[in-house]
């Protein structure tokens, strides 16, 4: 991975990670012990280190332990340690308030689940080969965990957010009786802005509901949400504002119908909410188009992004007139259709100036300079 790409990766799982926090009351979490899994240099635990009363770090790698001990020696509230892979028997039992890491395998998760003090919360980001979202609810369910948040599924850069509870926990949570409704549907907007209306499908079609007396037990487990006669799929349960209204963002399916459609929500296949209402409307049209471009090309290589691209097979590129051969490419974000593309420049182009064209079967993307850096 270059460093551009780290440092892209650093700042987005740092902007997650607060964005967590904030479940927790900023004077409770200054006190808590948190635990990076595969902490590598430490350039996570630097940012991270302000928000606890300690901070500690394991990797498998002692190189990197070292590393990190010597970029992070000014830090009082850090440690870091060298763990075996998958074993953290050295380590006390119930002993962190939160924990987080990148790419975390399943055995890995299940020491997470013995570290954690009891109602502890943790969060983790996949870059690559991300669990699928049957297998991570899966396993949280048998590990009685609360998922809060899994976002991103089928993209690079897959989150999820847990919270453990006890044991036997899934198969005791009970909601409301039937034929109750407590909770209440504050309003719904789309969830990349703060407009009343959704699209039917595509990149925009993801709703934020706003809701009250939700229950504490509210999870992707047990929550569902109805829009029209359809399923979506829950994706982030967010905590209670000082008017006690949460946040609840859903996908929506590919819905055929349009207009004023019913949206209400489920407590194990039964209702807790009154219906709202939310206006679907037909998606823009799909328009194809590059996003990030290095200009600057050496070593014959370099990486591009591009949306809306329904068929990432069938990408050709041309630089200088010539075919490239060899292109690889990773969904980061599957509503988006947004994919990162490594392309390797035909040998033998001489360094300076040339077109790049770019085409995804028959759309053509508009031509961009880039030049080739001896």
């Amino acid at each position: 991975m270059d460093e551009e790409r780290f440092y892209a990766i650093a700042t987005e799982a740092v902007n997650g990670l607060e964005r967590e926090l904030r479940r927790s009351p900023a004077e409770e979490r200054a006190r808590w012990r948190a635990l990076e899994i595969g902490c590598g240099s430490g350039r996570l635990m630097r940012p991270m280190s302000r928000q606890f009363a300690e901070l500690h770090g394991v990797d498998v790698s002692a190189e990197a332990v070292n590393r990190a001990r010597d970029y992070l020696r000014d830090l009082p509230n850090v440690r870091v340690a060298r763990v075996d892979p998958d074993d953290f028997a050295s380590i006390d039992a119930q002993s962190f308030d939160f924990i987080y890491g990148l790419d975390p395998s399943f055995a890995m998760l299940r020491q997470v689940r013995r570290l954690l003090k009891p109602g502890g919360y943790c969060w983790f980001r996949y870059e690559a080969q991300a669990p699928t979202r049957i297998d991570l609810l899966e396993f949280t369910q048998n590990e009685d965990f609360q998922v809060l948040a899994l976002e991103n599924v089928g993209g690079q850069g897959l989150w999820t957010s847990w919270r453990q509870q006890p044991r036997g926990w899934h198969s005791s949570v009970q909601g409301p009786a039937p034929g109750e409704m407590p909770v209440r549907i504050r309003k719904i907007t789309n969830a990349s802005s703060s407009e009343p209306v959704a699209p039917c499908r595509g990149r925009f079609a993801t709703i934020a509901i706003y809701a009250t007396n939700l229950p504490a037990d509210a999870g992707l487990h047990h929550l569902r949400v109805t829009i029209g006669s359809s399923f979506g799929t829950v994706a982030y349960v967010g905590p209670a504002d000082a008017t006690g209204c949460r946040v609840i963002r859903a996908d929506l399916p590919d819905l055929e119908a349009t207009g004023l459609l019913p949206v209400q929500l489920y407590w194990n296949e039964e209702p807790i909410s009154p219906p709202a209402v939310l206006r679907v409307i037909p998606p823009g049209p799909s328009v194809p188009r590059l996003v990030s471009l290095s200009k600057n090309v050496t070593a014959h290589a370099l990486t591009l992004t591009a949306e809306e691209i329904r068929r990432p097979d069938e990408i050709e590129i041309y630089v200088g007139g010539r075919p490239v051969d060899a292109l690889d490419y990773v969904c980061t974000d599957r509503k988006a259709r947004r994919f990162e593309i490594a392309v390797e420049i035909p040998g033998g182009l001489a360094p300076g100036k040339h077109s790049l064209e770019m085409r995804e079967g028959r759309r053509k993307f508009p031509p961009v300079q880039i030049e080739v850096v001896a």
